[in-house]
C-alpha cells in the first residue's frame, strides 16, 4: 500500500535535516551565541574586519560596540 514508503520517507528526511541543524549549532557555539556572519558583497567584509579591531579580541563577534573606540 502507498503508507509502506512513509517510514523509508521519515528515515531519509531526518537523515537530510541533521546536517543542516548540526551545522547551524555549531556555527552558534564557535561565535559565542551569535549567528553566522556571512559576507557577499566587499561593503559586508569591510565591516567584518572593522569589527575585529574594534573588538580588541580579533574576533568580530565578540565586538562589543561603542564603548571600544578610543
Amino acid at each position: 500500500m502507498w503508507y509502506e514508503i512513509l517510514p523509508g520517507f521519515a528515515i531519509m528526511t531526518v537523515c537530510l535535516i541533521i546536517p543542516g541543524v548540526a551545522t547551524a549549532q555549531i556555527h552558534k557555539f564557535t561565535n559565542n551565541g551569535k549567528e553566522k556572519r556571512i559576507a557577499r558583497v566587499p561593503w559586508q567584509w569591510y565591516l567584518m574586519e572593522r569589527d575585529k579591531r574594534v573588538s580588541g579580541t580579533g574576533r568580530h563577534s565578540e565586538s562589543k560596540g561603542l564603548e571600544n573606540i578610543h
